[in-house]
């Protein structure tokens, strides 16, 4: 074999390495071209595994008391659908759990996971007949949990019913824009669909409940649903299509601080008991009779200044505002007239009457 040779034509020295490349062991794959599409699924027939499986396979979940009586009257029709995979199920009311095993007529070495996820979102409040789309090649699932992000139960109510929004539409854009099946119940979403769809709700579902809201992420879903439409934008980067929210620290109102007391290493005195308040107005040393005169006295006393406030009361109301000369004059009414002016206007009435008779 020769040895290799140097750009200039001559062997490398021992010992001397040539330049590195990159991807020298990458080979050529005809097969893989752009056509391809990678997500799709493709169907696993019988005939591929007519042995069937060497060992049994089973699961089972847990369902809460309120499900017992939904899952008894679709019970049928699951275990109809399941055992066209060759799926065998069973309902055990007592320890309140669904389980699935393979038997000898399962030949697809998946459809246990498939069935594992039916029964998991029968659990989690899912419609029998919608849980069953997931034994479809093309329909995935995922079980978020919400319930561990927030601390505060009220923060996490309010954060939830944010998701599901007025009347149910946000969720029902979300379902729209992803084309995934969601249902929130409780501590959990439950999400169908395929795993683009479920990869989207995770997030917007995870944001959510973390305090950002849900309808920046669906303006950004409609751009980007706009975008896959354009042909010539499908090589292109769609960043600065997308909008950029910025997050606003508003100001809080600052705690007022409480000063502190001066501090005083004595106890604080302690209270007089009701016998030294008696001793200390005098009220001890008199006689039953006395006392019962004294509280008497002090009751009259307080209905007759009560009466006294009420009559002042009812009398305000019939004693006429005092007018302001000044006001009076700026709005063209006559002032007040003293004694004098009375008495001159008089004597010039007499005057003129005297004058008249002449």
């Amino acid at each position: 074999m020769a040895a290799p040779t140097s750009e200039g034509g001559a062997p490398p020295e021992q010992g001397e390495r040539g330049p590195r490349v990159k991807g020298k062991h990458r080979k050529e794959k005809p097969w893989d071209h752009e056509g391809i599409n990678h997500w799709e699924v493709k169907p696993f027939s019988k005939e591929e595994n007519a042995a069937g499986l060497l060992e049994e396979s089973s699961f089972a979940t847990l369902f809460p008391k309120y499900r017992e009586k939904y899952l008894r009257e679709v019970w049928p029709a699951v275990t109809r659908a399941l055992k066209e995979h060759g799926i065998g199920c069973e309902l055990n009311l007592v320890e309140g759990s669904m389980s699935v095993r393979t038997t000898r007529k399962t030949f697809d070495p998946y459809i246990i996971i498939k069935a594992r996820d039916v029964i998991k979102l029968l659990s989690r409040s899912v419609p029998a007949p919608q849980a069953l789309k997931v034994l479809q090649d093309d329909v995935q699932c995922d079980i978020i949990k919400i319930g561990g992000i927030v601390r505060n139960k009220e923060k996490f109510t309010r954060r939830r019913q944010r998701l599901i929004g007025p009347n149910g539409a946000t969720l029902k854009a979300l379902e729209l824009l992803t084309g995934c099946y969601i249902l929130v119940q409780g501590n959990t979403v439950a999400a169908m669909g395929d795993w683009k769809g479920l990869k989207q709700v995770r997030r917007v579902v995870e944001d959510c409940i973390k305090n950002i809201h849900p309808v920046y992420h669906i303006k950004t879903l409609m751009i980007k649903r706009e975008l896959a439409k354009d042909p010539a934008l499908a090589t292109e980067n769609w960043d600065r299509f997308l909008p950029k929210f910025k997050k606003k620290n508003i100001k809080q109102k600052k705690k007022e601080r409480q000063e502190k007391k001066p501090y005083t290493p004595f106890p604080p005195p302690q209270p007089l008991s009701k016998v030294d308040q008696m001793l200390e107005s005098g009220e001890y040393f008199l006689s039953k009779e006395q006392r019962a005169a004294q509280a008497r006295s002090k009751k009259d006393e307080a209905q007759a200044e009560k009466g006294r406030e009420r009559k002042r009361q009812r009398e305000a109301g019939f004693v006429a505002p005092k007018e302001d000369d000044e006001a009076r004059r700026k709005a063209g009414a006559p002032a007040e007239e003293t004694a004098l002016d009375v008495a001159a206007s008089l004597k010039k009435k007499l005057k003129k009457s005297k004058k008249a008779t002449a």
